[in-house]
C-alpha cells in the first residue's frame, strides 16, 4: 500500500492506488457497515445542538459518553468530533446526525452483532442523557433553518458551496440519514461486474429501504425523500454514472471521473483550506489556486474521493449508498442483501444475466421514478415488487452458498426476512409509516419518535 504522504504527480499513481484494493483471496473479503440516525431530546423531540442548551446535553456529551466507555477521542479545533474503538468509529454528521462506521468484519452475523451492541450502548447513554435515536431517511418534522450546525470544518466549506450547485444539498447534509455497506472485490474485472450490478440494482434497494415519506410534519408525496434530495444536490458528484457500463470502465476510467469532479478542500496541519470548485488536475501540476506551487499527496486524493456522492462509490472497496436509514432489521438486512448478491460467484453471475438487457434509459427511469413510486416502480413492464422477489431469491441463494453460520448454527439468510415481507406485501417501510400516521396515530406525526426510535 502506498504511503499517504507520497506526492502525486501522475494519474498512474492514482490508478495504482485503486488497484491495491483488489483481493484475489476471497477469504480476505470483509463487510463494512455504516448507518446514521437522528438524535433528539425525548421530552420535546427537539434536535441536539453541539454543546447543548438550557441545561440539556448536546452531541458532544453523547460523544463524551462513548469516550467514557473506552472509545478514543478525535479532536478538531478543540472540538470532540468522533471516537474510535476496535476498527469502528462514531462520528457526527452536518446536522447532528450520529453515525456508526463499523469495523471490517467477515460475516453478517458479526456486522449485525456490532450494530446491535452499538445501539444498546446508545440506548444506555440515551437513558442517562434523556435522548433518543431515530432511524429514518429524512427528518420527519424539522425545518432546515431549525437544524443545529455542527462545528466540523469540512462541513462549513460544503454548506457554503452546496447552494451554488443545487437546491437540495443543504437538505442532504442536514436532514437525511442513510445505511450503507462497503464490500471488497477480487480484481479489476470483478470490481467492474460488482459496480455494474450494484449501480443497476441501487433503485431497487432504494425502494426496499424507503423510509422517508414525511417532511416538516406532513406527507411529502415521496416514499424516499432522501433519494429525491440527491437528484438536485450536485450534478458533478451524484447520478447514475453511465460510463460504468461502457467497455472502457476500469480503475483508470474511475480515476478520470474523480479527477473531473471539482474539489471541496485540502487539509494542511489539521486545517481545512477552501478549494471548492477547483481542479485536482491543476493541483497535480502545482497550479491549485488555494495552494499555488504545492503538489497533492495520496492523502489529498483519498480526501477528494470522499467528496463524490454517487449511488455506488469506488475507493479501494465499493460502497452501496442508495438506502434510507431505518430500523435495526434494515441495518442488518442491507449488508445481507448486497453480500448475498456479490459475495457468491453463482449469485453474481445470475445478477449479470438479469441486468444484461437493461438499457441506460431503463436504469435512468428506475432512478427517476423510485423516490416517489417505491415498489410500484417498473423495469421493462415488471414491477419492482416482482423484481424484488427474483433478486431476493438470488441473494438468498448467495447467502446459503456462503455457509457462514452463527455460533448457534443459523445461516445469514434470515437477515433478509424484513425485505421478503416488503416484497410479499408490496409495502415499503414508508408505506407502513403512512398507514400508522393515518391510522393508529390519528395524524399525530410526533408519535413516530416513540414508535420508530431504536
Amino acid at each position: 500500500m502506498p504511503n499517504n504522504s507520497d506526492v502525486i504527480t501522475s494519474k498512474t499513481q492514482l490508478v495504482e492506488f485503486l488497484e491495491t484494493g483488489s483481493k484475489p483471496d476471497r477469504s480476505s473479503w470483509r463487510i463494512g457497515s455504516e448507518h446514521e440516525k437522528f438524535v433528539f431530546h425525548r421530552n420535546d423531540n427537539a434536535p441536539l445542538s453541539y454543546v447543548g442548551d438550557d441545561g440539556r446535553p448536546g452531541i458532544q456529551d453523547l460523544l463524551k459518553a462513548f469516550v467514557a466507555r473506552g472509545w478514543s477521542p478525535v479532536i478538531e479545533n478543540d472540538h470532540l468530533i468522533a471516537a474510535l474503538k476496535d476498527g469502528a468509529s462514531v462520528t457526527l454528521e452536518p446536522g447532528g446526525q450520529f453515525e456508526l462506521s463499523g469495523a471490517p468484519l467477515e460475516t453478517i452475523h458479526e456486522t449485525c452483532n456490532e450494530t446491535s451492541s452499538h445501539l444498546l450502548t446508545a440506548k444506555e447513554i440515551g437513558e442517562e442523557l434523556d435522548i433518543g435515536f431515530l432511524g429514518l431517511g429524512y427528518h420527519p418534522t424539522l425545518r432546515r433553518e431549525d437544524v443545529p450546525v455542527m462545528p466540523k470544518a469540512r462541513y462549513e466549506i460544503m454548506r457554503n458551496y452546496m447552494p451554488k450547485v443545487g437546491t437540495m444539498g443543504l437538505d442532504m447534509m442536514l436532514r437525511t440519514c442513510t445505511v450503507q455497506v462497503n464490500l471488497d472485490f477480487a480484481s479489476e474485472q470483478d470490481m467492474v461486474e460488482k459496480f455494474r450490478i450494484s449501480l443497476a440494482l441501487q433503485p431497487l434497494a432504494t425502494a426496499l429501504f424507503a423510509s422517508s415519506p414525511l417532511r416538516e410534519g406532513r406527507p411529502n408525496g415521496m416514499r424516499s425523500l432522501r433519494s429525491h434530495v440527491w437528484t438536485d444536490t450536485d450534478a458533478d458528484r451524484c447520478g447514475m454514472l453511465p460510463f460504468v457500463f461502457e467497455d472502457s470502465m476500469g480503475f483508470e476510467r474511475w480515476a478520470d471521473h474523480v479527477l473531473d469532479v471539482p474539489m471541496y478542500f485540502v487539509r494542511r496541519n489539521d486545517k481545512y483550506i477552501d478549494a471548492s470548485g477547483q481542479s485536482f488536475r491543476a493541483f497535480m501540476k502545482g497550479e491549485l489556486p488555494a495552494l499555488p506551487g504545492e503538489l497533492p499527496t495520496l492523502e489529498d486524493w483519498q480526501d477528494h474521493m470522499t467528496t463524490l456522492f454517487p449511488e455506488v462509490r469506488l475507493k479501494t472497496f465499493l460502497e452501496m449508498r442508495g438506502a434510507d436509514g431505518g430500523p435495526t432489521s434494515a441495518l442488518c438486512a442491507l449488508p445481507a442483501f448486497w453480500v448475498g448478491l456479490l459475495y457468491d460467484e453463482t449469485a453474481q453471475a445470475d445478477m449479470l444475466e438479469l441486468i444484461k438487457n437493461w438499457s441506460l434509459d431503463d436504469m435512468k427511469s428506475m432512478r427517476d421514478n423510485v423516490p416517489k413510486m417505491g415498489l410500484t416502480t417498473d423495469i421493462q413492464g415488471q414491477s419492482f415488487q416482482e423484481l424484488a422477489k427474483t433478486v431476493l431469491k438470488i441473494a438468498d441463494l448467495g447467502l446459503k452458498n456462503r455457509q457462514r453460520l452463527s455460533t448457534s448454527g443459523e445461516s445469514e439468510q434470515g437477515f433478509l426476512n424484513s425485505l421478503w415481507e416488503s416484497a410479499e406485501s408490496g409495502l415499503t417501510p414508508a408505506d407502513r409509516i403512512l398507514q400508522d400516521l393515518n391510522g393508529k396515530w390519528g395524524g399525530d406525526v410526533n408519535r413516530i419518535f416513540a414508535e420508530y426510535s431504536y
